[in-house]
Protein backbone atom coordinates (compact mmCIF):
# COMPACT_ATOMS: atom_id res chain seq x y z
CA UNK A 1 0.00 0.00 0.00
CA UNK A 2 1.04 3.32 -0.52
CA UNK A 3 2.62 5.09 2.60
CA UNK A 4 0.98 7.84 4.31
CA UNK A 5 1.86 10.41 6.33
CA UNK A 6 1.20 10.82 10.13
CA UNK A 7 2.20 14.33 10.51
CA UNK A 8 -0.70 16.11 10.48
CA UNK A 9 -2.09 19.69 10.86
CA UNK A 10 -0.99 21.48 13.77
CA UNK A 11 -4.34 22.34 14.42
CA UNK A 12 -5.53 18.83 14.33
CA UNK A 13 -7.44 17.99 17.71
CA UNK A 14 -6.47 14.93 19.61
CA UNK A 15 -9.70 12.83 18.53
CA UNK A 16 -9.81 13.98 14.77
CA UNK A 17 -6.02 12.85 15.00
CA UNK A 18 -6.78 9.29 17.04
CA UNK A 19 -9.70 8.52 14.12
CA UNK A 20 -6.79 9.33 11.32
CA UNK A 21 -4.73 7.13 12.89
CA UNK A 22 -7.15 4.33 13.56
CA UNK A 23 -8.30 4.69 10.09
CA UNK A 24 -4.91 4.29 8.81
CA UNK A 25 -4.68 1.24 10.99
CA UNK A 26 -7.60 -0.65 9.67
CA UNK A 27 -6.42 -0.03 5.98
CA UNK A 28 -3.34 -0.86 6.50
CA UNK A 29 -4.28 -3.90 8.24
CA UNK A 30 -6.56 -5.23 5.37
CA UNK A 31 -3.73 -4.07 3.05
CA UNK A 32 -0.95 -5.72 4.44
CA UNK A 33 -2.30 -9.33 5.60
CA UNK A 34 -0.14 -11.75 4.16
CA UNK A 35 2.51 -9.17 3.85
CA UNK A 36 6.20 -9.64 4.33
CA UNK A 37 7.18 -8.88 7.59
CA UNK A 38 10.33 -6.67 6.22
CA UNK A 39 7.52 -4.94 3.81
CA UNK A 40 5.40 -4.25 7.09
CA UNK A 41 8.04 -2.37 8.79
CA UNK A 42 9.01 -0.50 6.18
CA UNK A 43 5.45 0.71 5.58
CA UNK A 44 5.90 1.59 9.18
CA UNK A 45 8.70 3.36 8.41
CA UNK A 46 7.62 5.47 5.93
CA UNK A 47 4.48 6.31 7.32
CA UNK A 48 5.62 7.19 11.38
CA UNK A 49 9.78 7.94 10.83
CA UNK A 50 11.07 8.42 14.10
CA UNK A 51 7.29 7.79 15.84
CA UNK A 52 7.46 4.56 15.33
CA UNK A 53 9.50 2.60 18.26
CA UNK A 54 9.87 -1.62 18.57
CA UNK A 55 8.87 -2.97 21.94
CA UNK A 56 10.94 -6.03 23.40
CA UNK A 57 11.05 -8.20 25.99
CA UNK A 58 14.58 -9.61 25.00
CA UNK A 59 13.49 -13.17 24.73
CA UNK A 60 14.87 -12.52 21.11
CA UNK A 61 16.08 -9.14 18.40
CA UNK A 62 13.94 -10.97 15.82
CA UNK A 63 11.92 -7.48 15.16
CA UNK A 64 14.11 -5.43 16.76
CA UNK A 65 16.66 -6.67 13.95
CA UNK A 66 13.80 -6.33 11.21
CA UNK A 67 13.25 -3.32 12.36
CA UNK A 68 16.95 -1.88 11.82
CA UNK A 69 16.70 -2.75 8.48
CA UNK A 70 13.44 -0.41 7.78
CA UNK A 71 14.36 2.19 10.07
CA UNK A 72 18.02 2.37 11.42
CA UNK A 73 18.25 3.77 14.82
CA UNK A 74 14.72 2.70 15.66
CA UNK A 75 13.78 2.91 19.18
CA UNK A 76 13.34 -0.20 21.06
CA UNK A 77 11.86 -0.12 24.48
CA UNK A 78 12.45 -2.13 27.02
CA UNK A 79 10.72 -2.40 30.24
CA UNK A 80 13.15 -3.06 33.51
CA UNK A 81 10.91 -4.78 35.88
CA UNK A 82 13.32 -5.23 38.01
CA UNK A 83 12.80 -9.10 38.11
CA UNK A 84 13.97 -10.07 34.86
CA UNK A 85 16.84 -12.75 34.51
CA UNK A 86 20.70 -11.76 34.11
CA UNK A 87 20.48 -13.18 30.80
CA UNK A 88 17.53 -10.76 29.76
CA UNK A 89 19.91 -8.14 31.00
CA UNK A 90 22.68 -9.71 29.18
CA UNK A 91 20.72 -9.57 25.97
CA UNK A 92 19.48 -6.37 26.18
CA UNK A 93 23.19 -4.95 26.39
CA UNK A 94 24.28 -7.51 23.55
CA UNK A 95 21.32 -5.82 21.46
CA UNK A 96 22.29 -2.25 22.09
CA UNK A 97 26.15 -2.82 21.88
CA UNK A 98 25.81 -4.74 18.15
CA UNK A 99 22.28 -3.75 16.54
CA UNK A 100 21.89 -0.59 14.50
CA UNK A 101 18.96 0.31 17.38
CA UNK A 102 18.59 3.15 20.07
CA UNK A 103 17.29 0.83 23.24
CA UNK A 104 15.69 2.55 25.56
CA UNK A 105 15.44 0.98 29.23
CA UNK A 106 11.85 2.17 31.01
CA UNK A 107 11.71 1.42 34.70
CA UNK A 108 8.57 1.13 37.16
CA UNK A 109 7.93 4.49 39.43
CA UNK A 110 8.87 2.76 42.35
CA UNK A 111 12.04 0.00 43.07
CA UNK A 112 11.58 -3.16 44.02
CA UNK A 113 11.58 -2.61 47.60
CA UNK A 114 9.51 0.18 47.33
CA UNK A 115 6.39 -1.53 46.16
CA UNK A 116 7.42 -4.12 48.69
CA UNK A 117 6.78 -1.77 51.65
CA UNK A 118 3.87 -0.05 49.51
CA UNK A 119 2.11 -3.74 49.03
CA UNK A 120 3.90 -6.20 50.54
CA UNK A 121 6.51 -8.83 49.35
CA UNK A 122 6.41 -10.78 46.85
CA UNK A 123 3.09 -9.22 45.34
CA UNK A 124 3.31 -11.46 41.96
CA UNK A 125 2.51 -14.51 44.44
CA UNK A 126 -0.45 -12.96 45.92
CA UNK A 127 -1.59 -10.38 43.18
CA UNK A 128 0.48 -10.58 39.84
CA UNK A 129 -2.26 -8.47 37.73
CA UNK A 130 -1.47 -5.99 40.11
CA UNK A 131 2.28 -6.57 39.80
CA UNK A 132 2.57 -6.88 36.19
CA UNK A 133 0.41 -3.32 36.17
CA UNK A 134 2.32 -1.38 38.33
CA UNK A 135 5.87 -2.86 36.65
CA UNK A 136 4.75 -3.62 33.20
CA UNK A 137 1.65 -1.58 31.93
CA UNK A 138 1.59 1.84 33.97
CA UNK A 139 5.97 1.57 32.79
CA UNK A 140 4.59 0.89 29.03
CA UNK A 141 2.13 3.79 28.80
CA UNK A 142 4.78 6.66 29.63
CA UNK A 143 7.20 4.52 27.61
CA UNK A 144 4.56 5.09 24.49
CA UNK A 145 3.71 8.75 25.06
CA UNK A 146 5.96 10.23 22.42
CA UNK A 147 5.15 7.88 19.69
CA UNK A 148 2.58 7.02 17.40
CA UNK A 149 3.08 3.26 16.75
CA UNK A 150 4.92 0.48 17.95
CA UNK A 151 6.04 -2.62 16.51
CA UNK A 152 5.60 -6.19 18.68
CA UNK A 153 6.59 -9.60 18.03
CA UNK A 154 3.25 -11.02 18.83
CA UNK A 155 2.43 -14.32 16.93
CA UNK A 156 -0.93 -16.22 16.45
CA UNK A 157 0.38 -19.33 17.34
CA UNK A 158 1.50 -18.55 20.56
CA UNK A 159 -2.13 -19.05 22.27
CA UNK A 160 -5.54 -18.47 22.03
CA UNK A 161 -5.76 -15.00 22.99
CA UNK A 162 -3.53 -14.43 20.85
CA UNK A 163 -4.92 -16.17 17.20
CA UNK A 164 -6.52 -13.47 16.32
CA UNK A 165 -3.93 -10.77 15.97
CA UNK A 166 -3.98 -8.95 12.77
CA UNK A 167 -0.41 -7.50 11.56
CA UNK A 168 -1.58 -3.49 11.63
CA UNK A 169 -4.01 -3.17 14.23
CA UNK A 170 -5.61 0.24 16.72
CA UNK A 171 -5.07 -0.04 20.18
CA UNK A 172 -7.67 1.70 21.58
CA UNK A 173 -6.55 1.70 24.78
CA UNK A 174 -3.86 3.58 24.45
CA UNK A 175 -4.71 5.21 20.56
CA UNK A 176 -2.28 4.09 18.94
CA UNK A 177 -1.23 1.97 15.87
CA UNK A 178 0.04 -1.73 17.32
CA UNK A 179 2.00 -3.35 14.67
CA UNK A 180 2.68 -7.32 14.78
CA UNK A 181 5.01 -7.80 11.76
CA UNK A 182 5.80 -11.65 12.48
CA UNK A 183 2.11 -12.37 13.41
CA UNK A 184 1.67 -15.07 10.76
CA UNK A 185 5.35 -16.68 11.70
CA UNK A 186 5.53 -20.11 13.52
CA UNK A 187 8.29 -20.94 15.29
CA UNK A 188 10.16 -22.17 12.58
CA UNK A 189 10.05 -18.76 10.97
CA UNK A 190 11.63 -17.17 13.65
CA UNK A 191 14.57 -19.99 13.94
CA UNK A 192 14.94 -19.66 10.28
CA UNK A 193 15.33 -16.37 10.20
CA UNK A 194 17.79 -16.39 13.39
CA UNK A 195 19.92 -18.68 11.92
CA UNK A 196 19.83 -16.44 8.59
CA UNK A 197 21.21 -13.36 10.16
CA UNK A 198 22.68 -14.47 13.46
CA UNK A 199 20.33 -12.50 14.93
CA UNK A 200 20.98 -12.35 19.16
CA UNK A 201 18.41 -14.73 21.26
CA UNK A 202 17.75 -14.85 25.09
CA UNK A 203 20.67 -17.79 26.05
CA UNK A 204 17.96 -19.05 28.46
CA UNK A 205 15.71 -20.11 25.42
CA UNK A 206 18.56 -23.04 25.06
CA UNK A 207 17.87 -24.09 28.63
CA UNK A 208 14.37 -25.30 28.85
CA UNK A 209 12.42 -21.66 28.91
CA UNK A 210 10.31 -21.10 25.71
CA UNK A 211 8.75 -18.14 27.06
CA UNK A 212 10.72 -15.79 29.26
CA UNK A 213 9.22 -12.93 31.42
CA UNK A 214 10.25 -11.79 34.80
CA UNK A 215 12.36 -14.96 36.77
CA UNK A 216 9.90 -15.43 39.82
CA UNK A 217 7.12 -15.85 37.06
CA UNK A 218 8.62 -18.33 34.53
CA UNK A 219 9.50 -22.06 34.30
CA UNK A 220 11.15 -24.34 32.01
CA UNK A 221 8.82 -26.03 29.85
CA UNK A 222 8.61 -29.69 29.13
CA UNK A 223 8.62 -31.14 25.80
CA UNK A 224 5.87 -31.25 24.00
CA UNK A 225 4.27 -28.45 26.78
CA UNK A 226 2.51 -25.44 25.20
CA UNK A 227 5.04 -22.90 25.56
CA UNK A 228 3.32 -20.08 27.12
CA UNK A 229 2.62 -22.98 30.16
CA UNK A 230 5.95 -21.61 31.92
CA UNK A 231 4.64 -18.15 32.57
CA UNK A 232 2.78 -17.71 36.05
CA UNK A 233 2.15 -21.17 36.15
CA UNK A 234 -0.57 -22.48 38.34
CA UNK A 235 -1.91 -18.87 38.58
CA UNK A 236 -4.97 -19.28 36.23
CA UNK A 237 -3.06 -15.95 33.98
CA UNK A 238 -1.57 -16.24 30.42
CA UNK A 239 -1.29 -12.28 29.84
CA UNK A 240 0.73 -9.73 31.56
CA UNK A 241 -1.43 -6.84 30.41
CA UNK A 242 0.47 -5.28 28.14
CA UNK A 243 -2.01 -6.47 25.14
CA UNK A 244 -5.30 -6.50 26.02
Amino acid sequence: MTATTTTGSRSEGAPARAERLRALAERAGRELEGAPALDILRWAADAFGQRLCVTSSMEDAVVAHLASRALPGVDVLFLDTGYHFPETIGTRDAVAAVMDVDVITLTPAATVAEQDAAHGPRLFERDPDRCCALRKVQVLERGLASYDAWATGLRRDESPTRANTPVVGWDSRREKVKIAPIATWGQADVEAYVAEHGVLTNPLLQDGYASIGCAPCTRRVAAGEDPRAGRWAGLGKTECGLHG
